[in-house]
């Protein structure tokens, strides 16, 4: 009878131990898809903006022409956001893209003719809701990546977790969040 008792809390307690590990392991994956899908609506909105770049620059362009600089900054910001594949390059191109962006407004500002054009309107507020979009996106991520890293830093979860090859994810910091703490705006 004793040996039987001492069996049964064995089994018990793998069954527990089994129990915790898998709810463990489905809900890192969960998460990390969570974190996957969140980074994907990053780029997603990274791109929109990249592809709305071109249109703003050329309805730009025949007002300030002579504002050559500018658009070279603008152009290179965009490629770097394009190729941009991990959150610490896409915060690099982030601030790049930031700052391309207030100079190509400033600009616009000197252009009155340029502030009244409809599709430079338009564009603007286009590329205004995007960083609204972009800026939601990233606190979710960053939202879904806290969440994976505490699950995999925890204990007991840390003592294994890694051999499951879960490992933490970076979060989508901007080095000056100064510059992207609201979307560029262009003052009338």
């Amino acid at each position: 009878m004793e040996l039987l008792i001492i069996i049964g809390v064995i089994v018990l307690l793998v069954v527990i131990v089994g129990i915790y590990l898998w709810s463990t392991y489905n809900s890192l994956v969960t998460l990390n898809v969570r974190v996957d899908e969140a980074w994907s609506d990053i780029t997603v909105q990274l791109k929109r903006r990249a592809d709305l770049l071109p249109n703003l620059i050329e309805s730009v362009k025949g007002y300030a022409a002579h504002e050559k600089g500018v658009f070279e900054s603008v152009t290179k910001a965009r490629a770097e956001t394009l190729a941009a594949q991990s959150p610490a390059d896409a915060a690099v191109a982030e601030n790049h893209m930031q700052q391309a962006l207030k100079s190509i407004f400033a600009v616009a500002e000197a252009y009155p003719q340029l502030q009244a054009s409809q599709n430079f309107l338009q564009l603007q507020a286009e590329i205004v809701d995007t960083e609204d979009k972009i800026q939601a996106s990233r606190r979710f991520y960053n939202g879904g990546v806290r969440e994976l890293n505490t699950k995999i830093k925890v204990f007991p979860n840390t003592l294994f977790v890694r051999g499951l090859g879960f490992t933490e994810r970076e979060f989508f910091e901007v080095a000056d969040s100064a510059a992207i703490a609201e979307p560029p705006r262009v003052q009338f």
